[in-house]
């Protein structure tokens, strides 16, 4: 299970979700394949994820991380990923 945060650019709209395919999910936000929040806002660069071993403390973790400020999410990315480059290709 993975927890991860896609944006549509750096310091940009962010959104927090939680899937068990990451490379599958991020590619349906690129290709605006799902209808909603991602799409809406072009938000396609995977800025942060977390792996779990556990779908319930994966669950949790994007609950939890969504009660979180929108700074508290941006130092978060930065402490990983100073740049906000998009990890997406790191997954292949």
């Amino acid at each position: 299970m993975y927890v991860y945060i896609m944006t549509n650019q750096k310091n940009g709209t962010l959104y927090v979700g939680v899937t068990s395919d990451l490379t599958k999910r991020v590619y349906e936000h690129k290709n605006k394949l799902l209808p909603g929040f991602t799409s809406r806002y072009q938000l396609d660069k995977l800025v942060y994820y977390e792996v779990f071993d556990d779908e319930f403390v994966a669950i949790q973790r994007e609950k939890t991380l969504k009660k979180y400020s929108r700074n508290w999410k941006k130092d978060l990315i930065e402490s990983n990923n100073p740049q906000w480059i998009d990890l997406y290709p790191s997954l292949f």
